[in-house]
């Protein structure tokens, strides 16, 4: 790369809108950046804007706000080239917009540098709102030639198959001349996926024979989490460094020294950045575990932070899901701002009480005790009339379930808690929850995690704080709604080992039922959970948002009719 030495890195966490504060966010790591020698400070995709603006780029003062905001950071750029992601206008009709990187430089008109190609797949849908770039060229920053991408520029067709580019951004901008390629990028993360994009950006570099140098975003936007990890790679396809995943913060890569220590400057900590030695692709379960974990703590933390609550409420029943769900309550809001409630029934067994105080003791949580049998009796007996000669069912079963998301909700609205709905993602596949029940809620913090994760993830938990923090009992028990006597999921569901993988295979894999009964499952097995699958649509269209942690989630990346007759 000629004479550059130094580039920075400011992996941050940007509030979709929020233009003055991701300015002064922008602002802080830059000058940080700038006086310890960077030359070239990159910044994540839209870090003006936030990921993803969705329709609030079509409302009439979006556009104008942000570029007034980009010129005000025009004007407070040093001595280093700030590469900053916002979105400017395109003069297309359908599409008006171009996804942008914007090259700011004291003394110098702004430059722009367009994204060319805009993922239309699972959670995106650029194509909705960006004109790609007509074509792309190298840059001369500081008379050195680089070539800068954004987020999906650098992606190759092995790691997404369903791509159906015909252009190659990065072989257009290495044979035009460019010594090293830039990306800035909002990522999002799933499980594996930061060992994937490790992956691909070393493949990509050792490929070219130049140097990449990537800066994600971090943070939680809805029901995207975004996990950092910056990382660049070597001429000669070799990770050279990445920055620690779901914390901001920034460094500063020397290139002229390889080998000297590159410190890592996040929230109060700092630490020393080494050469990344793991083979890549080889991370083990505890390494996924413990990003997931890290990637539902920070998603939560955020979307209660960008939405102005402070506190949190959530239902303990003693069981495996609500225990994870209040494990990563505490870790991402303290255990100060988290209440569990017990709200036990007629039907709820002696150590379901026991076990949720257990829990709340171990997380040094509040947890007031609130029993619903006497609101039980009270609309059974209300309802008597117009029920009369009709026996118990699945009805009796759905008001103990709402009686108990009324209460929650009660409580939500009486002290301004946001409530955390606890059901998994094999509950939710199938329809075993119940609407304005368990499903009552304003974030679904486990909704992706089917009730295998969940397991192995209470397993984590206790493992990395080295004790039980979640009761074994709450683990070791067989996993029961406790709506009727001596109930378990498993006098509905399939195993849930069973359950998992066929859902897996339908929802992620959109395979039908036939190949999924070549695959060795029972046939009667699969047509009973596709159907409920399809079934319960209606359900999920009212569910609270989640957090996307696997390939496919239920929410913005899944769009099915709620009115069809399609039998996979």
């Amino acid at each position: 790369m000629g004479v550059l030495v130094k580039i920075g890195f400011a992996q941050l966490n940007p509030v979709v809108g929020d233009f003055a504060g991701n300015a002064r966010k922008i602002a802080s790591a830059a000058a940080d950046l700038e006086s310890r020698g960077a030359e070239i400070v990159l910044t994540p995709e839209l870090s003006l804007v936030g990921y993803p603006p969705q329709d609030l780029v079509f409302k009439s003062d979006f556009v104008p706000a942000n570029l007034r905001a980009l010129e005000d950071l025009h004007r407070l750029v040093g001595s280093a080239a700030w590469i900053v992601g916002c979105v400017v206008p395109s003069g297309g009709a359908g599409r008006p917009f171009h996804n942008a990187a914007a090259v700011l430089e004291r003394g110098r008109p702004i430059r722009m540098v367009f994204k060319s190609l805009l993922p239309t797949y699972d959670v995106f849908d650029e194509a909705r709102y960006f004109e790609p770039a007509a074509g792309v060229a190298p840059l001369e920053i500081g008379g050195r030639k680089v070539g800068l991408t954004i987020c999906e520029d650098i992606w190759t067709p092995e790691f997404l198959p369903h791509s159906r580019y015909a252009r190659d951004p990065v072989h257009d901008l290495v044979a035009a001349g460019a010594a090293a390629i830039l990306n800035i990028s909002a990522s999002p993360f799933q499980i594996g996926k930061p060992a994937q994009r490790r992956e691909m950006i070393r493949l990509q570099a050792g490929r070219h024979r130049v140097p990449f140098f990537y800066c994600n975003a971090v943070g939680g936007n809805d029901q995207l989490v975004f996990d950092g990890h910056s990382l660049a790679a070597t001429a000669d396809g070799v990770v050279w460094v990445q920055a620690p995943g779901f914390r901001e913060g920034s460094f500063v890569l020397d290139i002229g020294d390889m080998n000297h220590d590159i410190e890592f400057r996040g929230d109060s900590r700092r630490e020393i950045l080494t050469p990344w030695l793991r083979e890549p692709g080889g991370a083990d379960e505890s390494h996924d575990l413990r990003d997931l974990r890290d990637a539902l703590v920070l998603g939560l933390r955020d979307y209660m932070s960008k939405c102005g609550f402070r506190t949190a409420v959530l239902g303990l029943s003693g069981g495996i899901d609500s225990a994870v769900t209040a494990c990563l309550a505490v870790d991402a809001l303290g255990a100060e701002n988290v209440t569990g409630v017990a709200m036990p029934s007629p039907f709820s067994s002696g150590h379901s009480v026991e076990d949720a105080l257990a829990l709340a003791k171990n997380l040094g949580i509040k947890c007031p005790t609130i029993p619903i049998a006497s609101g039980f009796d009270a609309v059974k007996a209300q309802l008597a009339e117009a029920f009369a000669g009709r026996p118990d069912d699945i009805t009796e079963e759905n008001m103990q379930a709402r009686l108990r998301g009324l209460t929650l909700m009660s409580l939500s609205n009486k002290f301004g808690h946001l409530l955390l709905t606890t059901g998994n993602k094999s509950e939710l596949a199938v329809g075993y929850c119940t609407l304005y029940g368990d499903m009552c809620g304003g974030i679904a913090v486990i909704s992706d995690l089917p009730k295998t994760m969940v397991y192995r993830l209470a397993e984590f938990i206790n493992s990395d704080a080295g004790r039980d923090v979640i009761p074994r009992r709450t683990i070791e028990k067989p996993p029961s709604a406790e709506l009727r006597p001596d109930q378990t999921d498993q006098d509905t569901l399939p195993p849930y080992e069973i359950l998992d993988e066929i859902i897996r295979l339908y929802v992620e894999d959109h395979l039908g039922s036939r190949a999924i009964i070549a695959r060795g499952f029972d046939e009667e097995t699969v047509r009973w959970v596709i159907r409920r699958v399809d079934l319960n649509e209606y359900k999920r269209e009212q569910a609270a948002p989640g957090f996307k942690v696997t390939g496919r989630a239920f929410g913005i990346g899944r769009r099915m009719p709620l009115a069809q007759r399609f039998v996979a």
